[in-house]
């Protein structure tokens, strides 16, 4: 019995160092942090040494909204090596997933997360009104239906943002990807069969108005994804909204797993950042000597 309550100590503690990130000196990780009821509504905080009224990075994962989690390798690793060694705060949060709760409700997740990060973001080191959200896949189409619905609910106490990065959807405008011909049947089993819930759903059609700074990333080898970015960067520039489109040749994984590594990907995603205050331009200016080398068109 010894022997075997001693193995399953051991598997428990393979199963963890499996979920397990190595973490710049001196960073702190404040883990599953509930901003609402739901087992799902929590978030992780990574914290720099010494942080005070730092700029926060809020990143809302992917999987095709019915998967993925805050703590996924390919989500974490590189970019708190790269940010959080600068001294960005880096938050991952969870929501639920379908089928207990549809895309849109997701979005109000994130909203619900990013209010409450914003609220407690002082107690961490960071800045309330220095908040840039980023997402993957999925989450890029939360965090882009997020940010766009700014321009049109007022009262939810959200800060304003100081910009977006979206990597890699096809979905921005969801009625033009479902009524496409040869739609896979994919965009109607996460979004259903209600044209109007599918304009509500939309990134593109809940942008009514200006917002903050936004980079969307695309893939090269996805023709799709490009053009609804460049339509929604399209609009949201028709509406006063300082907008870029990045086309990186990666693939839909390897736009989130690369981000952070010392690549001219990641440089380039910088030199957005750059744009958003002075004071990250200021902590993004020392590259890595690597990097310096590299001509990056």
């Amino acid at each position: 019995m010894f022997y075997f309550i001693k193995s399953l100590i051991f598997l428990s503690f393979i199963l963890i160092s499996s979920r397990a990130h190595a973490l710049p000196s001196d960073m702190k990780l404040l883990s599953d942090i509930a901003y609402g009821k739901h087992a799902d509504q929590v978030l992780d905080v990574y914290i720099p040494a010494n942080a005070k009224d730092a700029p926060v990075i809020f990143m809302v994962h992917g999987g095709g909204w019915r998967g993925g989690d805050k703590a996924d390798r390919g989500d974490v690793e590189n970019k708190v090596a790269h940010w959080g060694a600068k001294g960005f705060i880096i938050i991952f949060t969870n929501y639920r997933l379908l089928p207990e709760m549809d895309p849109f409700g997701q979005a109000k997740d994130v909203e619900a997360a990013l209010r409450f990060s914003q609220k407690r973001a002082g107690e961490w080191g960071g800045s309330s009104e220095k908040f840039i959200l980023m997402g993957h896949s999925s989450g890029a189409h939360l965090a882009s239906l997020a940010a766009s619905l700014r321009s049109t609910v007022t009262g939810n106490e959200i800060i304003p943002l100081l910009g977006t990065v979206s990597l890699d959807i096809s979905g921005y405008d969801v009625v033009k990807r479902i009524t496409a011909q040869n739609s896979p049947e994919f965009y109607i089993e996460r979004f259903g069969t209600d044209p109007d819930y599918w304009e509500k759903a939309s990134p593109f059609h809940a942008l009514r108005d200006k917002i903050p700074p936004f980079l969307a990333i695309c893939s090269l080898r996805s023709d799709i994804a490009c053009i609804q970015a460049e339509d929604f960067i399209k609009k949201a520039k028709s509406l006063g909204t300082d907008g870029e489109v990045l086309a990186v040749d990666l693939s839909h994984m390897e736009i989130n797993r690369e981000l952070g590594k010392e690549v001219c990907y990641t440089k380039k995603v910088d030199n957005f950042l750059k744009k958003l205050s002075p004071g990250i331009k200021s902590m993004l200016s020392g590259q890595d000597t690597r990097m310096k080398k590299k001509l990056c068109q």
